[in-house]
């Protein structure tokens, strides 16, 4: 019995000892992912890509490891991504804020670059599709070999940057423009204007809300309902607090404001709402 029990306990410490056979073995990617991020003006700019790497081959050419005039997905694994948080301007081409995949065709003496609002980072999902927009732009000789393929987003000024590609001795500047003046004016304009009739129903709805200085409540919700077109819930709103301070007769003028704003927008919820409030003010 004793043998028994001593061989059981041995096979149980071998068991433990031997390594679980599904376990799974790291290793590093051949070609690595990256993603660089640049704020340009008030845009910012993020880059998503795979970074291959030249291994002694040739990368460009007619016979080259990215043969001329094929469609590439401008790095190794997956679609390229370009994403603006702002629109741009992108090798002289209008473009919306958003995000991109960017494939290329390359040639001796000019790039194709086409850009595809994102699905996926599956790259041959977009070759039969039509870009949001091609871009033109040269290559140039990079000043050093460039083992791992790399973006970065150098010449940086307030208006505008490039893009900048590098791989192995080629290297392809992709110049973006970026509306500063216009996003600084906008917000110039914005802050001196002062607040919005939105900020005002905001601050009117939280002393409301909050049981504050009613008052001062009126007189917010009174600037953001007297626009030439005011909003049926922001009128009802002004219907609320006037009942509140128990100022019927024109709490009751408010709602069939609000009730008439409301069937014109459609919303029954709140004509049904205002005509109950009207019964009740009217006791």
């Amino acid at each position: 019995m004793k043998k028994l029990l001593s061989s059981l306990v041995a096979l149980a410490l071998i068991a433990l000892m031997v390594p679980q056979v599904n376990a799974q073995i790291q290793t590093p990617a051949p070609s690595p992912s990256a993603e660089i991020e640049q704020m340009v003006g008030l845009t910012d700019i993020q880059i998503n890509y795979s970074r291959p790497g030249v291994k002694g081959r040739t990368v460009f050419g007619e016979d080259g490891l990215v043969p001329y005039g094929k469609v590439w997905r401008f790095g190794a694994n997956a679609a390229t991504k370009f994403a603006f948080d702002k629109d741009v301007v992108v090798g002289g081409q209008e473009m919306e804020a958003g995000e991109y995949a960017v494939l290329c065709k390359p040639m001796a003496k000019e790039w194709m670059l086409m850009f595809y609002p994102y699905e996926s980072g599956s790259w041959g999902s977009y070759v039969d599709k039509d870009p949001a927009a091609t871009v033109s732009v040269k290559p140039e000789k990079s000043p050093v070999m460039v083992e791992q393929m790399r973006f970065t987003v150098d010449n940086i000024t307030m208006t505008g940057a490039d893009i900048v590609f590098a791989w192995d001795k080629t290297m392809v500047k992709i110049p973006v423009e970026v509306h500063t003046e216009k996003q600084v004016q906008a917000s110039i304009d914005g802050v001196m204007a002062g607040p919005t009739p939105n900020d005002y129903y905001a601050a009117a709805s939280y002393y409301h809300d909050m049981g504050k200085d009613l008052d001062k409540a009126l007189e917010w919700i009174t600037i953001a309902t007297d626009v030439d077109s005011p909003r049926f819930w922001q009128v009802r709103r002004k219907a609320l607090i006037l009942a509140d301070m128990g100022k019927k007769a024109d709490a009751i003028e408010a709602a069939k404001m609000s009730m008439k704003l409301a069937e014109q927008a459609g919303n029954d919820d709140y004509v049904r709402m205002n005509k109950a409030s009207i019964e009740e003010w009217s006791k």
